[in-house]
């Protein structure tokens, strides 16, 4: 157990470095919204399945959908 909790909390930091080094907008999204799924899978692992059920409603597929929709609509590369 204790290995896999080690493991998901190195995905996690990986999926925050990368979302923080990426240039491109989508690409920083998709590691945020694995961040937040990471997190809710420890959550559930945490024995706390309703707290793990809203972060990755919530905090994964909401809040990546509008920050993907928002991206779309501005400009996506830096000049």
């Amino acid at each position: 157990m204790i290995l896999l909790v080690s493991f998901l909390v190195l995905l996690m930091l990986t999926g925050a470095v990368a979302a923080s080094v990426f240039r491109d907008l989508i690409s920083a999204v998709i590691a945020a919204a694995m961040v937040s799924l990471i997190a809710s899978i420890l959550f559930y692992l945490l024995q706390a399945p309703d707290v793990a059920m809203a972060e990755a409603s919530i905090g994964a597929a909401l809040t990546a959908a509008i920050f993907v929709v928002a991206i779309t609509r501005t400009e996506r590369f830096e000049e």
